[in-house]
């Protein structure tokens, strides 16, 4: 998988836990929803490390815990 797939999974895994929608999340994150949008949809395929951040922030997570998945484990990415 590459990494903006992982990364889009687990914005979705976390929506899911957290029990939140896009919209909720970009109020929390303080970033425009369609930013959030474009990156679920796959129009935007390299959010920077800013975007993630406040996305964190809106979970209530640090980055350390966002990229603690096995998703983002090495042999599951794909150079893409």
């Amino acid at each position: 998988m590459t990494l903006s797939y992982a990364i889009k999974t687990r914005i979705e895994e976390l929506l899911q836990q957290k029990e939140m929608n896009v919209n909720m999340l970009g109020i929390s994150a303080g970033i425009n929803p369609a930013t959030i949008r474009g990156i679920l949809k796959s129009r935007c395929k390299t959010p920077n490390s800013q975007t993630l951040y406040y996305i964190c922030l809106g979970f209530g997570i640090t980055l350390e815990q966002f990229f603690n998945s096995s998703l983002f484990n090495p042999s599951n990415i794909d150079d893409d």
